[in-house]
């Protein structure tokens, strides 16, 4: 059926997702998402600035944020930015931190493929643009080993995914829909029910018996191994070369016209903190972890970090045809209208940095700005 011709599940989705945004920015003291705590011993603004006094940073405090949690921890991106002061806030939902972008409370963030295509959309391409990649996998299918022991078990069966619409979610969707079993992307009823679940909230529900599995990143994956659940699958193996973006860096169009010196440094950082992550994954690990531990409070134990760290590779790469293909799963879910997502990568910055690295070019597949 032509998207045209659809109920526009779009509007629903888009509408939840300001929504979502709204009712965190009321209650949070700083407006949108939370300033990271200050005196921790990382990297001070120091030298000559850029273009800009600052710049505001945001991410998750999340495994698959690792080059945002190492690179703000390690001084990677203040050394580049000199004395231009990095803030930072972090952001537990992808919407918040769109919401946070397209109201100019953040300037550039590390984000998931689905939040970055949405908010593309809803601003009609007008407000933000991809720069780069940031990293890739981490996210598995795990299960009550006692419920569920092959794929075909999952008919039937509750799995919970982080939210509507998701990263996490249309990748589920799309799992389900190739077994040829049926399911509501709206109520997640069906041959599976599908139970959206905050990544946080999932451990309670599994040990609760409220869900037999889920489909989920890093560390909430390993968190539930941790709790008795085994790996059923990886979804990295449903990838060509099994590589699939799990996390961009987007900025601003506003910031980007106006300060491209800035944007320039912190993709700097990002390359940096990346090469330095692959060259050290120990020391790499250790460092995002305490970065968690401040943001959070608590650092992951070694047997949730240990076996998570692995399933994540950090690159620069932006992997420009799986964003596309995953705009295209969710457009067969139902949960999106088929985008026009032309132009809703920005690669000028990053390919300008890696030149000057000695570095090949990074590919939009298409889909980069005129």
């Amino acid at each position: 059926m032509p998207a045209t011709s659809r109920t526009n599940p779009l509007r629903r989705a888009l509408a939840a997702a300001v929504a979502l945004p709204l009712l965190i920015g009321a209650l949070a003291s700083c407006g949108y998402g939370s300033q990271a705590p200050k005196g921790d011993g990382r990297a001070v603004a120091k030298g000559e600035k850029l273009s800009a006094d600052s710049v505001r940073l945001g991410y998750f405090p999340n495994l698959t944020h690792a080059t945002a949690l190492v690179g703000d921890q390690e001084g990677f991106f203040q050394k580049e930015l000199g004395g231009t002061q990095l803030k930072v806030s972090t952001f537990n939902a992808g919407p918040s931190e769109i919401e946070a972008l397209n109201a100019g409370s953040v300037d550039i963030g590390f984000i998931g493929p689905s939040p970055a295509i949405n908010g593309y959309i809803k601003s009609g391409g007008k407000n933000l643009r991809i720069i780069a990649g940031s990293a890739s996998g981490g996210v598995k299918l795990v299960v009550n080993p006692e419920k569920i022991k092959t794929l075909a078990d999952v008919k039937g069966k509750r799995i919970a995914t982080p939210q509507h619409g998701n990263t996490q979610d249309v990748a589920f969707l799309n799992w389900i829909a190739r077994q040829g079993w049926k399911v509501d992307a709206e109520s997640g009823k069906g041959d599976v029910s599908v139970v959206r679940t905050e990544n946080k909230i999932a451990p309670d529900a599994y040990k609760s018996g409220s869900v037999d599995g889920a489909w989920v990143p890093e560390p909430t994956a390993s968190k539930l191994v941790s709790e008795g659940a085994k790996v059923l699958l990886d979804e990295a193996s449903l990838w060509p070369d099994k590589k699939f973006v799990i996390t961009n860096v987007i900025v601003s169009q506003t910031f980007l016209k106006d300060h491209p010196d800035v944007v320039e440094a912190v993709l700097r950082g990002s390359l940096k903190t990346n090469a330095w992550i692959n060259a050290n994954p120990g020391k790499a690990k250790a460092s995002a972890n305490e970065r968690l531990r401040q943001l959070t409070g608590k650092a992951l134990p070694a047997k949730v970090i240990d076996p998570a760290w692995p399933s994540i590779a950090f690159t620069d790469d932006p992997l420009a045809a799986t964003l596309r293909a995953q705009a295209d799963h969710a457009v067969k879910a139902g949960l999106l209208e088929k985008p026009d997502l032309t132009g809703i990568y920005d690669l000028r910055p990053l390919n300008k940095v890696l030149k000057a690295a000695g570095r090949p070019a990074a590919d939009d597949a298409g889909l980069g700005a005129a």
